[in-house]
């Protein structure tokens, strides 16, 4: 075994909710991957996948950095989505020591100061944390329009304006989802995330609602993949929305094929649209 894993490197998968670790283990097993799954709150089952999973909990760093060494881990890479209502309500005494001081160190919750401190811990053991994106595949998409009904004049007006509130309040660490209406904004995403803000813009917007998602200039794909999916496209046609507007090659279409299958069945436009 201990030949074998000289040979091969060993991946650290950390996974979240969503199909999404699915996809990267087999990405990273087809670039020569030897994947350990460290199963977070909402992980899929990646047997078949994983040479060993490790159920995790966020507040309980030491046994994941135990399992790293313990097998051989060289990087690491996130997947899938992380409860950050979860995060922000732990409560810092049922943490171990490694969150604790890690916490500490970041001096907030805030999302670009805790990523920080997760590569400083990681580094301590001689781990790097990896980008995302070699692991997607093709789920980046270009600019294009992606189902049959494309979007009339006052949509993309609508999704132009979303676009630029969407790149400021992920610039602010905020949220990078807003819904729109004739210009007016009626909702902003924030710690609730992408389908619920959906689904009370929507709500306070009526038919017609176009939703646009979109990153910062320097996002860290380290850390977040931005994308939609089936649950994305069911919260936009459950609010009557017009549009879904991503920005091209920066946010992600997870599960692509039935997302447009079932925006193309309700007349829901998706596009992907340069900055």
């Amino acid at each position: 075994m201990a030949r074998r894993r000289a040979v091969e490197r060993t991946l650290g998968l950390m996974c979240g909710a969503g199909s999404l670790p699915r996809r990267m283990a087999e990405q990273a097993r087809g670039r020569g991957w030897r994947v350990v799954a460290f199963a977070f709150d909402g992980a899929p089952d990646l047997a078949g996948l994983a040479a060993r999973v490790v159920p995790s909990r966020l507040i309980e760093m030491v046994p994941v950095l135990m399992a790293c060494q313990a097998e051989g881990v060289s990087a690491v890479v996130c997947s899938g989505r992380f409860s950050m209502p979860d995060f922000l309500h732990a409560r810092m005494a049922d943490a171990d020591a490694v969150v604790r001081e890690r916490v500490r160190d970041a001096g907030s919750r805030v999302a670009p100061r805790v990523f920080d401190a997760v590569v400083q811990m990681f580094a301590g053991i001689e781990v790097e944390v990896l980008d995302q994106r070699p692991f997607l595949g093709d789920a980046l998409p270009p600019a294009g329009c992606w189902t049959t009904r494309r979007p009339g004049e006052s949509e993309w007006r609508d999704a132009e304006r979303g676009l630029r509130l969407a790149r400021l309040l992920a610039a602010a660490a905020v949220g990078q989802t807003v819904v729109v209406r004739e210009g007016v904004a009626t909702a902003v995403e924030a710690v609730e995330g992408t389908t619920a803000a959906i689904r009370r813009g929507t709500d306070l917007a009526g038919a017609g609602a176009v939703v646009v998602k979109a990153v910062a200039p320097d996002h860290d794909y380290r850390f977040d993949l931005p994308a939609i999916g089936p649950e994305t496209i069911e919260a936009a046609i459950g609010g009557r929305a017009a549009l879904v507007a991503i920005e091209a090659g920066r946010v992600a279409i997870l599960e692509r094929d039935a997302v447009v299958r079932a925006a193309d069945a309700a007349g829901l436009a998706i596009v992907s649209v340069d900055g």
